[in-house]
């Protein structure tokens, strides 16, 4: 009985903490919102950080986007070819990047390497009191820090995303037209006819403009809200691949069924 008293104490717990981790984020939210309005005023700060979290992830998003493609190619032309619809390979490749595949990856990708760093910065600032000296010195933190980093990673998810998909669609064709010999023309044809803009490639970018404030804002809560010790940054940084990365798969499966399915 005491065991199962404890069980239910630790889940009433667990349950009130994950409720005050999401007024945590909701308020954290609305602060950077408010208080950044004026950010907009000096874009270099927005500029400095789309390249900072960009620029930086450019290698992993390029290399990961043409093996994605390529196996994608690969995987999609010997499934095709049990139906005789081996030309629909592009059609395939380029919805499955487009919808899915794209914004997921390129998120989960910028979640381990822009996240991470983020949380770490904020996490060491707080640390090193650099965060309360601008209270002192009446700069508002939120405004000043976290909110160029948020507009930063709010931007650069989707231009990420975007350029996964477009190498993905490249690797597709490496393989299905130069290695394996699909008629070209039935590649480029077949996806630019069934891609349609609104419904795939529009939501494809909502998807990765909604993951971008989801890894994004995570990253910033946990190292604004970290304890201000190495080991309170480190696990932090932790918690934000964790937390974003499932953030990202439960957003993508309400997403889709919002936009291709019935819920």
């Amino acid at each position: 009985m005491t065991a199962l008293v404890d069980w239910v104490a630790g889940l009433g717990q667990s349950g009130l903490k994950f409720v005050r981790g999401l007024g945590v984020f909701a308020v954290l939210l609305f602060k950077i919102l408010v208080r950044s309005i004026a950010i907009w005023k000096r874009p270099r700060l927005i500029g400095a950080q789309i390249h900072f979290l960009g620029n930086h992830s450019l290698a992993i998003i390029v290399v990961a986007g043409l093996f994605v493609g390529l196996v994608l190619g690969l995987q999609g032309y010997y499934t095709l070819r049990r139906y005789g619809s081996e030309e629909a390979l592009g059609l395939l490749v380029a919805l499955a990047l487009v919808r899915e595949l794209g914004p997921v990856i390129a998120a989960l990708l910028f979640a381990g390497r822009a996240g991470t760093s983020l949380t770490a910065e904020i996490g060491l600032m707080k640390a090193g009191e650099q965060l309360s000296a601008l209270e002192t010195m009446a700069v508002d933190p939120i405004a000043r820090v976290l909110g160029p980093r948020f507009f930063g990673g709010l931007i650069t998810v989707p231009l990420l995303a975007t350029l996964f998909s477009a190498v993905g669609v490249i690797g597709g064709w490496l393989v299905g037209v130069v290695l394996i010999g699909v008629d070209p023309g039935a590649f480029w044809s077949q996806m630019s006819d069934g891609v349609d803009f609104w419904d795939d490639i529009v939501n494809g970018v909502i998807k990765s403009v909604v993951f971008g404030i989801a890894i994004t804002q995570v990253a910033l809560m946990q190292g604004y809200e970290s304890k201000p010790t190495p080991e309170g940054v480190a696990r932090a940084t932790t918690l934000t691949v964790v937390i974003g990365s499932l953030a990202v798969l439960g957003l993508d499966f309400v997403l889709t069924a919002l936009m291709f399915g019935e819920l």
